[in-house]
């Protein structure tokens, strides 16, 4: 059992100029799409598991191939995260069945040397629909800068028998950041970094 992939989709932005300010090198996000036929379409289907474990192993190892040519390597991503979009007569449930497991998410985890978990959204959606795709520092849940969403959309996909499933990066957070990070924010209300059982 394979996915019937019918396409896959780059989508690779570069800014130059953020908020009125030349950026001091460029702030780039990037994502692979792969346009997935939904196994589970038009029907209720109680266990999806058969189709989970044949999928997303290909999906996972095919779009982390994807990404890290983009990138130029693993190492140059610093924020990751994934998203799933499933067409119109499918259930949230099977954009999640596919992203949420071990075997979608650990090739690309293990691709980027991260430590943290991948920021995720799943959602259903027409044709075009918005694909957003939130992104964290690879490392450091806490890291701000790195708090990113990537958008784009893809006029003929998900056609209502399909799902959309997709890898996103930055090589850097933002460019001129400058709301601290969630640690100063602990600081600020008394709580002992050093000392884990006090967060």
């Amino acid at each position: 059992m394979q996915p019937e992939i019918r396409k896959f989709v780059t989508y690779d932005e570069e800014v130059l100029i953020e908020g009125f300010k030349v950026a001091a090198s460029p702030w780039r996000m990037f994502a692979v799409a792969a346009v997935v036929k939904n196994p589970w379409s038009g029907r209720y289907v109680a266990d999806l598991t058969p189709e989970i474990r044949a999928y997303a192993p290909v999906l996972g190892s095919e779009l982390t191939r994807r990404m890290l040519a983009l990138a130029g390597g693993g190492d140059y991503i610093e924020a990751y995260g994934k998203a799933a979009v499933v067409g119109l007569d499918g259930e949230v449930e099977h954009a999640s069945g596919l992203i949420h497991t071990l075997r979608f998410g650990n090739a690309y985890r293990q691709a980027v040397g991260a430590k943290s978990y991948l920021a995720f959204t799943n959602t259903r959606g027409p044709a075009n629909a918005a694909i957003m795709v939130p992104l964290m520092d690879k490392n450091d849940a806490g890291r701000r800068s790195h708090y990113l969403t990537l958008q784009f959309a893809i006029q003929d996909a998900p056609r209502p028998d399909e799902i959309v499933i997709v890898l996103g990066a930055a090589t850097s957070g933002r460019p001129h950041h400058r709301i601290g990070d969630r640690y100063q924010d602990l600081k600020d209300l008394g709580h002992d970094l050093d000392n884990p059982a006090a967060l």
